[in-house]
């Protein structure tokens, strides 16, 4: 057979510095009380005294000595994934914190390839989702913010998180490794950025994210490594809006601050069980990192940031006339189109959930 007209891919060839750190086989015949000590000693071996680690790695220390080394990344950079590798190697921690929360996870499994097919294509799929869980003002505001996350992804041809795809692989790779998220759910920072701005400024700042169409470089990604660039995006759009900066970047510093001090808690070492200081890795926006480090030794209350305001009479009244407006022209749609296509128009899903919470309560 002519090898030249062969178009299957050879098999990528496995990577040795990805089979040192795996976890090892273990003989057969271990006891589980073996087996656990066994792994135990190998991650001890492993675990370097006093680990050379990136620039980009702060080092943090709980009152029962236990040790918080937070890597400070960029969202669309390959350097923030090695430094996430490196550390994890290096640490061999007891948990691993990221900077995502459960309505984020799916990232973290999915391929690269459909990850950049999802961030680029946002659908009327994606939209009606957004506003079932976060409601119409907080579900649009995320959509907006999706583009910006869309834009730096169509620009660089590079998928976000993947330096929690590292972090998660990675870990799976150290015994005893724990993965937390770390994040505040994002409904309740959405909900409470929106709840945070006047009506003028939701309209101001929807108009900024809209039309965002700055190019940007991968090697604009590298220079922002002081500051994450799809958070320092955000500053520039946020900047002029204090209580929005406070909602979406200050509130979850400390949440994360928080869920890190969770995190950094003594564990038990076999094999007398006896309590011993946590080694954390976080993994947050590079942003994210000053916060941190200012709030690691107050006092925090997450209740006070976790509640959503309900909506003024004013808000209620611009969302029923906003909807009335949506109705009317769908109305008049309708009659322009004939029966016969207003009554396709309003089998649609984006209609039916737009009708749904203004039917009338059943008697």
């Amino acid at each position: 057979m002519d090898q030249s007209n062969n178009t299957e891919e050879e098999p990528a060839s496995p990577d040795p510095d990805d089979e040192m750190h795996a976890l090892p086989s273990l003989p057969p015949g271990l006891s589980d009380t073996e087996a656990v000590e066994l792994l135990w000693q190998v991650r001890a071996q492993r675990r370097q005294a006093s680990p050379v680690l990136p620039e980009t790695v702060t080092q943090l220390q709980a009152p029962d000595g236990s040790v918080v080394y937070l890597v400070g990344t960029a969202h669309f950079s390959d350097s923030s994934k090695r430094d996430v590798a490196m550390t994890i190697r290096a640490v061999q921690p007891d948990v691993v914190v990221v900077e995502l929360c459960q309505y984020r996870v799916s990232m973290l499994k999915m391929d690269e390839k459909t990850l950049l097919r999802e961030a680029k294509d946002i659908n009327l799929e994606k939209v009606q989702q957004a506003i079932r869980q976060n409601g119409v003002m907080s579900g649009l505001m995320q959509i907006l913010l999706l583009k910006v996350s869309a834009h730096i992804t169509e620009q660089l041809g590079m998928a976000p998180g993947g330096e929690f795809r590292e972090a998660f692989r990675e870990a799976s790779r150290v015994p005893f490794c724990k993965f937390h998220l770390g994040d505040r759910p994002i409904p309740v920072t959405f909900k409470r950025a929106i709840a945070a701005l006047s009506l003028w400024q939701k309209l101001k700042l929807a108009w900024g994210l809209c039309f965002l169409s700055d190019p940007i470089s991968k090697e604009d990604v590298e220079k922002c490594k002081q500051k994450d660039l799809l958070e320092q995006t955000m500053a520039e759009m946020i900047g002029e809006f204090p209580d929005l900066h406070r909602t979406i970047v200050a509130e979850r510093d400390v949440y994360l601050t928080y869920t890190l001090r969770q995190a950094a808690r003594s564990v038990e070492a076999p094999p007398n069980a006896q309590r011993v200081p946590a080694v954390v890795v976080g993994v947050v926006g590079i942003g994210h990192v000053p916060g941190i480090e200012k709030n690691w030794e107050k006092p925090l209350n997450i209740q006070e940031i976790m509640s959503v305001a309900p909506p003024s009479r004013l808000s209620r009244a611009l969302r029923t006339v906003l909807k009335g407006a949506v109705l009317g022209a769908l109305g008049y749609a309708f009659y322009r189109a004939g029966g016969g296509v207003g009554r396709m128009l309003l089998s649609l899903p984006a209609v039916q959930s737009l009708l749904r919470p203004l039917r009338p309560p059943p008697f």
